[in-house]
């Protein structure tokens, strides 16, 4: 049995005009424009299939405990993709990094991401570098990440674990460390999806998971969906989609 991440997942005022916008941000396909979502397809072999977005009636309130690195290839490169998204309409915003060498901006909706200075471990990537996650714990988080991602944990210490797909160049999936009273305001705007392979099943997949620290929630979904809402270990929903 295995899950394998899927899916990131954006709530949005005006999910076709997000998606558009991410689109040309990060270089991908809008494979999806519909009243339900609007998607983009992510590069074949990159270890992550979607980018997702969905309409809400809800605004964004708070700082999102999940969000996007974009990488760079050089300094250059960087200051040019600050200037494109920001002409674009994102804008620079402060959540308190001080002096660092990536840009944190938002998106037209104000969902954060960075743009990171070159990085080695970054390269061949592609335009996204990692998904990153906000973590009390990140290391005692490790585990069940781990698990329900179906990526190895290649790197760790106390403030940051990242994962990599098999046999994919990326992008990476992170647990940064944020002290617990910056965590979660509310439901969060921003999740995972995760997907058990073609021939297993997803009730013992909800299970195992459920038996690994997630927990069952109710965001709204209701009874006729195809996917199980849970709670990771610090309380992050996400998504068991059916098997695929």
């Amino acid at each position: 049995m295995a899950t394998r991440l899927h899916s990131v997942v954006f709530d949005a005022t005006d999910h076709v005009a997000l998606a558009r916008w991410w689109s040309d941000a990060v270089g991908w396909p809008v494979a999806v424009a519909d009243d339900d979502e609007a998607a983009l397809l992510a590069p074949e072999g990159s270890g992550l299939s979607w980018l997702v977005f969905v309409p809400v009636a809800e605004p964004k309130v708070a700082k999102n405990p999940v969000h996007l690195d974009l990488a760079s290839a050089s300094a250059e490169g960087q200051a040019a993709t600050v200037d494109r998204l920001v002409r674009a309409g994102a804008r620079r915003v402060d959540i308190g990094q001080g002096d660092v060498p990536w840009v944190v901006l938002a998106d037209p909706e104000g969902n954060e991401l960075c743009v990171l200075e070159p990085r080695e471990e970054y390269a061949g990537h592609g335009a996204v570098a990692a998904v990153v996650v906000d973590a009390a714990d990140p290391t005692g988080l490790a585990p069940f990440w781990e698990a329900a991602s179906g990526w190895p944990a290649d790197d760790r210490d106390d403030s940051v674990v990242s994962f990599r797909p098999p046999r994919a160049p990326g992008p990476a999936l992170e647990l940064v460390l944020v002290p617990a009273a910056d965590l979660k305001p509310g439901k969060n705007r921003v999740h995972l999806d995760v997907a058990p392979q073609a021939d297993d099943d997803q009730a013992a997949e909800v299970q195992r998971l459920v038996a690994l620290g997630a927990r069952p929630t109710d965001v709204g979904q209701g009874p006729d969906v195809t996917w199980v809402v849970l709670t990771d270990p610090e309380g992050n929903e996400f998504c068991v989609l059916s098997p695929r």
